[in-house]
């Protein structure tokens, strides 16, 4: 039989279920944050094209972790698939052996794996700082529209503004009550009947035409009370400062420089050194999920898609799972990072190994677990 049909043939599954697998993913894990950016939609009246700007921006940060999850979801589907249509038992019989189904699979493997790289060295680092800015040039832009009755707002600078009713429609307010502080010597309080708002929406700064209304002011013995018929507050959100950087937003050359400064705290450096791992680490989890999923799936002849979904979330579980615990343990200190970091990958990858060789003896997976007398009966 021709190996370059077989690669082509299984490079075209694996390829098939991976991407399916992908979109659902990172799907799934965008959700939790698609309620908060709608949210800016509806109430906040932010234009749909930013919301999708947005979106785009956090989605490296997604796919670093769901690149390795659907592919170890692909291989597993795909062998499962193939070895339930007894069409492993059709190449083994015309004299494949387990081993030549392997290069197909490696090679899915690093395009995978350099997709991931990509996404974790250069476009997670844009992405997390181009969201922060992003936010933060919408919260601006749009600090009208997220004005709200009966709540207070104090997201201004030296301003808290509470109002009780709210028209958005015609930006009218009624029942307005606000305390500015920028004046520290000579904070002042204001209560109006009635107001109107404009924002200008390159700056975002709010100027609020208040009415009928009085302003209440005290200094050490001082207090003063004056009456208004109109009076026009300007509410400047303040300059646009660029987001702090964390570890998360630096690129590889920043957080190999900053893990080695002496000058930095300890702490920092080990989070800087823990993340300069995890960019590398997420990629090679690829080739690990592909050695481990292969027997996996050839051994799971009879219980079908659902079995393969079902372990490879165990696998993904256990395997994050480690990973976190080791990371935070790492960060604090308490083992290198690059052990904590690289330890999953050797542990997966040696399960691989063990599993493989038994798959290629055409020993099933049960096979191992009677070696333990525990697990003889549950074998079964």
């Amino acid at each position: 039989m021709n190996q370059r049909i077989i690669n082509r043939y299984l490079i075209r599954e694996i390829s098939g279920t991976f991407s399916l697998g992908l979109a659902i993913f990172t799907l799934v894990l965008l959700m939790g944050r698609m309620v908060k950016l709608m949210e800016m939609v509806v109430a906040n009246g932010v234009p749909f094209f930013e919301v999708i700007h947005l979106i785009m921006l956090l989605l490296p940060s997604f796919m670093v972790l769901t690149i390795p999850m659907a592919f170890l979801l692909a291989v597993l589907l795909t062998f499962g698939r193939l070895s339930s249509d007894n069409e492993i038992t059709v190449l083994k019989a015309s004299g494949l052996s387990l081993s030549s189904l392997l290069p197909p699979v490696l090679i899915t493997a690093a395009a995978a794996a350099v997709l991931t790289l990509f996404m974790s060295i250069l476009a997670v680092p844009w992405g997390n700082s181009g969201f922060k800015q992003m936010t933060q040039e919408v919260a601006r832009k749009y600090a009208a529209s997220a004005i709200r009755e009966r709540i207070f707002r104090d997201d201004l600078p030296g301003i808290v503004l509470y109002l009780d009713q709210y028209d958005e429609a015609r930006h009218t307010m009624h029942r307005v009550m606000i305390q500015d502080s920028r004046d520290p010597k000579r904070p002042i309080t204001i209560f109006a009947k009635s107001g109107f708002v404009t924002s200008d929406e390159p700056d975002g700064t709010l100027r609020i035409l208040l009415k009928s209304g009085s302003i209440h002011s005290r200094q050490e013995n001082d207090y003063r009370l004056i009456s208004f018929a109109e009076y026009m507050l300007t509410a400047d959100p303040g300059k646009l400062i660029p987001p702090a950087k964390s570890e998360i937003d630096l690129g590889i050359t920043e957080l190999a420089r900053g893990a080695s400064l002496k000058s930095l705290p300890m702490q920092n450096r080990l989070k800087m050194a823990t993340e300069l791992h995890s960019r590398f680490a997420f990629p090679f989890a690829t080739f690990v999920f592909a050695i481990l999923a292969l027997p996996l799936g050839i051994s799971n002849r009879r219980s079908g898609k659902g079995a393969g979904f079902t372990i490879s979330i165990l696998i993904l579980l256990t395997y994050y799972i480690m990973l976190s615990f080791l990371r935070t343990i790492a960060e604090k200190g308490d083992i290198p990072p690059f052990l904590a970091l690289w330890l999953p990958n050797l542990l997966f990858l040696v399960l691989g190994i063990i599993l493989f060789r038994l798959a290629s003896q055409e020993r099933l997976i049960r096979d191992l677990l009677r070696q333990f007398p525990g697990t003889r009966k549950a074998a079964r």
